[in-house]
């Protein structure tokens, strides 16, 4: 069954960041989070929006940038590759 609902610790395991950081993120507002008892949850339907969030657009350009140039440097490697 999907859950509705994620862990601050499943948030950061995905993100790759630590659960720390994510009640920083929740703090500051950049994590929509609900209190649920103790716990702070983050609402499944949220999650592309967070992911989002993650990379700003300098990085998203920059990844752009590197994915690029792989492809015209390796690109009759990688379909070479791709055949295995």
């Amino acid at each position: 069954m999907d859950k509705k609902f994620l862990s601050t610790t499943e948030v950061a395991l995905f993100l790759g960041i630590s659960r720390q950081a994510v009640f920083k993120k929740i703090k500051a507002g950049e994590i929509k989070a609900r209190k649920i008892g103790r716990n702070f949850v983050i609402d499944r339907k949220d999650l592309s929006e967070i992911v989002g969030k993650v990379l700003n657009q300098k990085q998203k350009l920059e990844i752009q940038e590197s994915v690029d140039k792989t492809v015209r440097e390796y690109g009759e490697t990688l379909k070479l590759l791709g055949r295995e």
